[in-house]
């Protein structure tokens, strides 16, 4: 298994050839822009609750606690969903899932763009977690399947469509507020997740499959989830998931109360604050291609490591910096770290698994480090209520400083 680890991806024969693995045209390309504008309208619904918080917490009339008590539930209901649906994608076809998972997405922000209360909010939140968990393994995992040479490229490249959402639901928060309330901000996400499906219908050659549930097949599912766990057993595997889990647990409490930090603690405008949130995204839909390309021609846990030295060190300048222009340039500097990290590490990931149980590997993966990082919200609304947002970050460096240090002895 260490071996695995050092190893760069070689090419199997059901790989691609690497002429084919074209990012923008051709079969491949045509499905890396479907499941990447898919990602990128998720995370415009999702993302854009953040900005619109204390709109939506003055209008349901809740506490930052249960703020983040709702981002834990649609985050971890999304977690949940990871393993699951990256084994059902080994089993079935990535496109079962893929539209499967699209379906309830539409409903739940449907939810949300009528929710009058906060059961109900809650109620949709939940509903997005559980579509949005069941898309974004199989979407990966399809990426793997079509690119091998250039999948670090492929990665980054899906990677940025997230952060172009991140960056569209800030601008979307800002014309929303202005304009109606805040529930309308989901109408476009319904309907542009509708275009997707349609898209991915067309364009995606496989057929959509049923599961099958036999008492052959639960047998070979029990043994497929112990295999797993004997190949997270290995310390090195079981140290990337720490490191990843902490990275996770960062960038979810960032995510969620960004602006909301810099409202209260920095006495940013509305307006100002999301124009932070949006950068923290475009940033990184303009870093993340060149991580993944960085990573393919050096090491990708050094790139890695890197990335997360730099977000902390950007992260504690804008915990202690009081400046408009100095908190703002610490936030595009932070951004670039954070947002570095998962092409590189996602990408060494894949390296790891192996190609049968690839998307079922990755899923449980995932489940461990977004469910645990789905906490970091309710930690932030737990501290911020007691001792404010500034100490609440504050102690997002810890996480920070272990997280690049267990990446960097593992890039020795």
């Amino acid at each position: 298994m260490a071996e695995q680890l050092e190893d760069e991806p070689q090419p199997t024969d059901d790989a691609p050839p690497a002429d084919d693995e074209r990012l923008v045209t051709g079969y491949s390309g045509k499905l890396l822009l479907a499941v990447s504008l898919g990602w990128a309208i998720i995370q415009t619904g999702r993302l854009v609750l953040s900005p619109m918080l204390p709109t939506v917490m003055n209008s349901l009339h809740i506490t930052e606690f249960q703020a983040g008590l709702a981002f834990t539930l649609l985050w971890g209901l999304y977690a949940l969903g990871q393993y699951p649906s990256g084994r059902l994608s080994d089993n079935l076809s990535r496109k079962t899932l893929l539209a499967t998972g699209l379906s309830l997405l539409i409903v739940g922000f449907g939810v949300l763009a009528s929710a009058p209360t906060y059961s109900v909010f809650l109620l949709g939140a939940a509903v997005v977690g559980i579509g949005a968990g069941l898309y974004p393994t199989p979407a990966r995992a399809l990426v793997s399947d079509l690119f091998v040479t250039r999948r670090g490229q492929a990665f980054g490249l899906h990677g940025a469509s997230g952060d172009g959402g991140g960056a569209v639901a800030a601008g979307l928060a800002v014309v929303v507020l202005a304009t109606a309330t805040w529930r309308f901000a989901f109408l476009p996400v319904v309907l542009l997740l509708v275009v997707v499906f349609i898209l991915l219908h067309r364009w995606n050659r496989e057929e959509y499959t049923a599961p099958q549930f036999d008492v052959g097949t639960s047998q070979a599912a029990l043994l497929d989830v112990q295999k797993t766990a004997t190949r997270f057993a290995n310390r090195r595997t079981a140290a990337l998931l720490v490191a990843y889990s902490l990275y996770a647990f960062v960038w979810q409490s960032v995510t969620g109360f960004l602006p909301t930090f810099l409202q209260n603690a920095k006495d940013f405008s509305p307006e100002l604050a999301g124009g932070g949130f949006a950068v923290l995204f475009v940033v990184g839909a303009l870093v993340k291609p060149f991580s993944g390309s960085l990573g393919d021609r050096i090491s990708r846990p050094v790139v890695a490591a890197g990335s997360l030295v730099v977000a902390t060190l950007a992260l504690a300048g804008v915990i202690v910096t009081s400046s408009t222009l100095a908190v703002t340039g610490s936030v595009v500097v932070f951004s670039a770290g954070l947002m570095a990290f998962p092409p590189a590490m996602q990408a060494h990931l894949m390296d790891v698994f192996p190609d049968g149980s690839m998307g079922g590997d990755l899923g449980a993966t995932r489940t461990i480090y977004v469910g645990l990082g789905s906490l970091g919200t309710t930690y932030v609304g737990f501290v911020a209520e007691r001792a404010g947002y500034a100490v609440a970050f504050s102690g997002l460096l810890i996480c920070l400083l272990v997280s690049a240090s267990i990446v960097l002895l593992l890039a020795r």
